[in-house]
């Protein structure tokens, strides 16, 4: 961000917005990194260790929260499609309603809190508070106080006022009070003008562009002109699409995913004309994903042709959230379904398609170099500097193909109105090529999907999807119905 900018919002500050904007950030930056910070330019380079000043957006945020209108005028607005990432939220809303807590509090309150949590704090650390918020901090580092503990302070507040009490109530029912929109990490854009009814899209990528198109059975088709080069694909259906769309998050730390809903529609009625059941969980658990794979591994297979699973969530590197927010790797997601323990499923193709984050960073672009000259024939002894790859994420066993939203360490990107990036494109590809008279495989149309995804930009960055494979024939989709 712009140093310049920094700078001025660094001067309007004064010591106890300084003070609150820390406090808000102490669930994105260590509690011992945020010590000794006495004015808004040691904040920023906190900040900018974790990446979070890249762009305006987490920033926006803060000022917003404690009311600095005119600040945000000095940042850049962002008048395009809401769009979210499906990882991490940056500022919790048990922040936010803390703060609340602390503009509402009167002096007089304070003290009379102060006075009641003596005992458990220590009367000299309840000496050193200044503010509601100080007294907050000094309740977490006893483990007092939390995002799930809140008993303590809500039977403390009933004795002040009961207004207070009742922002706690209303954070524990999920209630939160209007806040800023955020776009990424999970929120939507600042400031964005008024959106008229049907979206107007700033990439094309975000809509699915098979809505309205005719569909029809590609009975002519005669792309199996060598049986062993493709996998079979002559049973109606063709087997099972299994789609997990987790929308609704159960804890604090991980917010609803707006938008996937289109996403499930658009997988629902691409793999239908595919020729292929679908079978839609909606919010399940850790747990319940796990429960749900277990059972389909136990299937039949024996009359289909493929099986595929879409996971739509939340996700870290190598795994994806259940809806409370617990833990799912992808090795878990696939495992069920080698040749071991899915015998029927032997020699077919399994296919996963992971909408989820896997990782904080975000894609970043660059012009290509010239093409360079050719390697000189005499120059035979090539070697690669990398080291050994090491990933869980696609089984050794063979016929897996894993498409993922984006590369590790990374973001990927959802539109709150019309989806995510990665789903909304990929269910368009498959549609063309289904359509299509050429005999294009999966591998080419993921690789398309690449191509489309990687040329727009969301939210000033970029989304490269990475697809891995053990598949070990062509697999080509065509429409049946």
């Amino acid at each position: 961000m712009d140093r310049l900018t920094l700078s001025r919002i660094d001067e309007e500050l004064d010591s106890s917005e300084v003070a609150a904007l820390c406090f808000l950030c102490r669930d994105v930056v260590n509690r011992k990194r945020l010590e000794g910070i006495r004015d808004a330019k040691g904040l920023f380079f906190r900040l900018e260790e974790k990446c979070l000043l890249e762009n305006e957006l987490f920033l926006s945020q803060l000022l917003s929260t404690i009311h600095r209108a005119d600040l945000l005028r000095l940042l850049e607005t962002d008048s395009r499609q809401p769009e979210e990432t499906d990882a991490y939220p940056v500022l919790s809303d048990y922040r936010v309603m803390l703060y609340k807590i602390y503009e509402d509090m009167t002096r007089e309150n304070l003290e009379k809190m102060k006075f009641l949590l003596s005992n458990q704090l220590g009367r000299r650390q309840v000496e050193t508070c200044n503010t509601a918020l100080d007294v907050f901090a000094e309740m977490e580092k006893i483990d007092l106080l939390s995002n799930t503990k809140l008993h303590e302070l809500q039977t403390v507040l009933q004795q002040l006022d009961q207004q207070l009490v009742l922002t706690v109530e209303r954070y524990v029912k999920g209630e939160t009070q209007p806040r800023p929109p955020r776009i990424s990490m999970d929120y939507q854009g600042v400031n964005n003008p008024p959106q008229p009814t049907e979206p107007v899209l700033s990439i094309t990528e975000t809509r699915s562009s098979y809505e309205g198109e005719s569909v029809y059975p590609d009975s002519q088709s005669s792309f199996l002109t060598d049986q062993t080069e493709y996998y079979a694909m002559n049973h109606n259906p063709h087997g099972l699409c299994v789609v997990i769309n987790n929308e609704e998050f159960q804890g604090k730390q991980l917010r609803d995913r707006k938008g996937t809903q289109e996403d499930e529609k658009a997988l629902h009625k691409v793999f239908t004309h595919l020729g292929f059941e679908v079978v839609v969980h909606n919010n399940l658990t850790a747990e319940d994903i796990r429960l749900v794979l277990k059972d389909l591994s136990g299937r039949d297979f024996f009359a289909d042709d493929a099986l595929v699973v879409c996971v739509l969530s939340h996700g870290e590197k190598g795994c994806v959230f259940g809806t409370d927010e617990k833990q799912v790797s992808i090795r878990e997601l696939t495992q069920p379904f080698t040749s071991v323990r899915a015998r029927t499923l032997a020699g077919k193709p399994k296919l996963f398609f992971i909408q989820a984050c896997q990782g904080s960073g975000y894609q970043r672009g660059s012009v290509p170099c010239r093409p360079m000259l050719r390697q000189e024939e005499g120059d035979k002894e090539v070697e690669e500097d990398a080291g050994p790859v090491h990933s869980e994420t696609v089984p050794s066993d063979a016929d897996f193909l894993l498409g993922m939203a984006t590369v590790p360490e990374c973001k990927s990107f959802r539109n709150t109105s019309t989806g995510s990036i990665y789903i909304q494109e990929l269910c368009k590809q498959l549609m063309r090529s289904a359509q299509s008279s050429e005999n294009d495989d999966i591998l080419a149309v993921l690789t398309r999907v690449n191509r489309e995804v990687s040329k727009g930009q969301y939210l000033y960055y970029k989304q490269m999807p990475e697809p891995k494979y053990t598949l070990t024939k062509k697999l080509v989709f065509k429409c049946v119905s």
